[in-house]
């Protein structure tokens, strides 16, 4: 069997399906990537409605997490987690596809 395309941790499943019932949304996460941050490419995190046709899904307790195809390349492999820490909590990506990263794990190279 394949290893998944993206997968999302439990953790962060968990914490995207309170803030979508807070925000009375589906619990449907969006990654996607961006030019810019401190390395070249950062990650984005949205609530979505709904995936688009050529989307990448992965499910984890109910809540799903959607890539675009472009973003993929970038992010296949990939675990979103969330992670709470003395710095603040927040979304973080597992990336093998990053040759090197920023302190802050918001933006990456590859």
């Amino acid at each position: 069997m394949d290893a998944p395309a993206v997968m999302l941790a439990p953790n962060a499943a968990k914490r995207v399906a309170a803030i979508a019932a807070r925000q009375g949304k589906p619990a449907l996460l969006r990654l996607s990537v961006e030019g810019g941050g401190c390395s070249g490419f950062q990650y984005k995190f949205d609530l979505a409605d709904a995936p688009d046709g050529d989307d990448t899904v992965a499910e984890t307790e109910g809540v799903r997490l959607v890539v675009d195809p472009v973003s993929l390349d970038l992010v296949a492999g990939c675990t979103v987690d969330f992670v709470e820490s003395l710095g603040g909590a927040s979304f973080q990506v597992t990336n093998p596809n990053a040759a090197s990263g920023c302190g802050c794990g918001t933006s990456f190279s590859v």
